[in-house]
């Protein structure tokens, strides 16, 4: 429970457009998937995200609010995989077919973010990345 709240701690103390970012995250990670729940790859992401948020708070549990939470989003390496494999089966001319897209674009940011984060953790950076926790 303490990383739970130590995690949602870290998350609202940082900047803004950090915040956004993650908002922008969970919109399209969890909240649209919601929305085409009887697809299997929408359920896929549910759930990988949904488990990726879980490791989160394992990782603030043993290492803080730290880049190492980087590692956290590692499974979306396979989820782009499996997403990719499936984009022939949906058009980029309709709201699904374009919510994939978008989800792997930004996700792909989102892991290229990441990376440089884990490096610079492994590196020695493993300060707290907001103060006061």
């Amino acid at each position: 429970m303490n990383a739970f709240i130590k995690f949602n701690k870290g998350v609202m103390k940082t900047p803004i457009p950090v915040r956004l970012w993650l908002m922008l995250l969970v919109v399209v990670n969890l909240v649209i998937p919601l929305f085409f729940l009887n697809r299997l790859e929408a359920q896929v992401v549910a759930v990988t995200f949904m488990i990726s948020v879980t490791l989160m708070m394992v990782l603030t549990g043993l290492a803080g609010f730290t880049r190492l939470l980087g590692l956290g989003h590692v499974l979306w390496l396979p989820l782009l995989y499996f997403l990719w494999t499936r984009l022939g089966q949906h058009p980029a001319d309709d709201f699904f077919g374009v919510w994939v897209r978008v989800l792997m674009a930004l996700n792909a940011v989102s892991l290229v973010m990441d990376a440089v984060d884990v490096i610079r953790y492994v590196a020695g950076d493993r300060a707290e990345m907001v103060e006061g926790l």
